[in-house]
């Protein structure tokens, strides 16, 4: 049955609860991969013939899938939008044999290690030790296999026929009878030779009861754990070494996707790499030049559990060999790691559970300009920046630069629509008048932009500059590229970094890039600025409200 279609099926009077519809291979096998959990022997996922992949139980009888889709829409661990299927538009099945599938599977038992007091065993016991076998321990042996080269086939733990050659051949190699079926002692042979790269790891199986979580680990390199939920973290004996973490907590859909999300802002997760997540799973790998780590959660009977390992860059092969093994040998023990009642006053808005945010590299200020989300800054904030993001969450692309006026021109790569834009003042402002300038300069620890208040000195610098205005202000390096205030809210000018100036200015000393010199740059740069009108002065409780929503934070990453 496991080589025909859905549609070949049909034909024998078989139905299917079909689950769920995913767009992708991967979304499809992931989620398949989450119900196999509690259905470990329903599951399996098919592509349409109209395109696109299904998530679906069965074969079943008219009885049996009407009697399964009632009581699991009863248990809630089906979505409601299930139905019952003849499988007519399944075509190809992708899970669990005949795909590669490249996301989670959360085994049961232990892979064993090389040991020769193991007994052997005869065909018969070793095709009833095998049936014993785990997914996740299946697609391993597979994935040895391959690494001795006899096996170039998918690794899905279906054992069907490539499987049973590359055994056979590989028994054939080793001094055993090619029989196809691995008893329990070649099959820890087998798995010896190729867990021989993690000598030296200390690799043991690690019952944490805490956590609810049974995995093997490589104790050698690693300390721990501290329990701070919902991780428990093993850190590194040396530093940069090792880690690892291990995820549970109680949970359902919404507190796996905000997991998903929050992990993503860790240092232990670089933001290159792959993500995938359905309702029940996510998998994330992050990569930069320094760590490697893997992430992997599964959602099941309200319980998330998992764990991420975050390796060295320049390890790979170590680092593949071992993620295979932890894969392998996760199991779930009863219990989860109970959120903490009292968080404590050893906290920091950068620290999630006692792991470091991923912070940027430097931030600055800069403020909207027109109704698209255009952005005016430094050209020193974003110079050499792998990444912009505006507000820390909207990237941003730097559309063009002025090094000698320090002036850079951003666009969001994401649809914005700022609450305010920039009117600025179309003449030369009134010396003595009162000005504000709006920034961050204490990077994103506050929500909203700080105003501070001072008078315009001069309409040129020092030095009888014409682009520059001098005001008479005490500003923080965060405020640089932010815009400054007439009294009637009115930019005259864009706040300029104090840092880098030929000259060492009084504190109370700072220059602004005046407005005519920042529309001529955004004219060549195809943005059309506004003009402000005439208006009455808007005190200091006016001023704040406009900076609130002119204002935004620059991050360079």
């Amino acid at each position: 049955m496991a080589a025909m279609t859905g549609a070949a099926l049909a034909q024998d009077g078989g139905l299917w609860v079909r689950v769920e519809l995913l767009p992708t291979l991967d979304g499809a096998q992931l989620a398949a991969q989450g119900y196999s959990e509690q259905l470990p022997d329903d599951v399996a996922g098919y592509e349409l013939e109209s395109g696109g992949y299904a998530v679906a139980l069965g074969p079943y009888s008219q009885a049996e899938a009407e009697a399964v889709l009632l009581n699991l829409l009863a248990e809630g661990v089906i979505p409601v939008d299930s139905v019952i299927s003849d499988g007519a538009e399944f075509a190809e099945r992708v899970y669990p044999a005949g795909a590669a599938p490249q996301a989670p599977v959360e085994p049961d038992v232990t892979a064993q290690p090389a040991d020769p007091a193991i007994p052997d065993e005869t065909p018969a016991q070793a095709q009833a030790s095998e049936a014993a076998l785990s997914l996740g321990e299946k697609q391993q042996l597979q994935t040895a296999l391959q690494w001795a080269g006899v096996y170039e086939g998918g690794i899905d733990g279906a054992f069907g026929p490539g499987t049973r050659n590359a055994m056979a051949l590989w028994q054939a190699q080793n001094g055993h009878e090619p029989t196809g079926i691995l008893t329990a002692r070649q099959r820890a042979e087998l798995l010896g030779a190729f867990n021989a790269i993690l000598d030296g790891l200390g690799i043991e199986t690690v019952r944490d009861e805490r956590t609810g979580i049974q995995i093997d680990l490589p104790m050698a390199v690693l300390q721990g754990p501290v329990y701070e939920p919902p991780f428990a973290r093993f850190d590194a004996q040396e530093p940069g070494g090792p880690q690892v973490v291990l995820i549970s907590q109680p949970g359902d859909a919404d507190r796996l996707a905000g997991l998903y999300e929050i992990l993503q802002t860790l240092e232990i997760v670089p933001e290159e790499g792959e993500r995938q997540r359905t309702e029940e799973a996510f998998a994330i790998e992050g990569r930069n030049g320094e760590i490697h780590s893997t992430t992997y959660a599964w959602l099941v009977d309200g319980q998330i559990k998992g764990f991420t390992l975050v390796w060295p860059a320049g390890d790979e092969d170590r680092r593949a060999r071992l993620i295979e093994t932890m894969r392998a040998s996760f199991r779930r023990l009863p219990g989860v790691l109970e959120p903490a009642a009292d968080a404590g006053e050893d906290q920091a808005v950068d620290l999630v559970s006692g792991l470091q945010v991923r912070v940027p590299e430097r931030t600055a200020t800069g403020f909207y300009v027109d109704a698209r989300g255009t952005v005016v800054t430094t050209a020193d904030a974003v110079a050499e920046c792998r990444e912009v993001t505006l507000d820390e969450s909207t990237p941003a692309r730097v559309v063009t630069t002025d090094p000698t006026l320090n002036l850079a021109v951003l666009q969001p790569q994401a649809e914005l629509a700022p609450r305010a834009v920039a009117g600025f003042l179309p003449g030369a402002p009134r010396i003595g008048a009162e000005v504000a300038v709006a920034g961050y300069p204490y990077g994103g620890a506050l929500s909203r932009p700080a105003v501070t208040f001072g008078t315009l000195a001069d309409v040129r610098g020092l030095n009888g500059e014409e682009q520059v205005r001098r005001l008479d202000i005490s500003t923080q390096p965060g405020d640089a590229g932010g815009p400054v205030l007439a009294e009637d809210g009115a930019v005259i000018g864009m706040m300029l970094p104090r840092e880098g100036t030929r000259q060492v200015l009084p504190e109370d000393v700072a220059y602004a890039l005046d407005a005519e010199a920042i529309r001529g740059v955004l004219a060549s740069a195809g943005v059309e600025p506004t003009l402000a009108q005439a208006g009455e002065a808007k005190g200091a409780e006016g001023l704040v409200r406009d900076a609130g929503g002119l204002t935004v934070l620059v991050s360079c990453w």
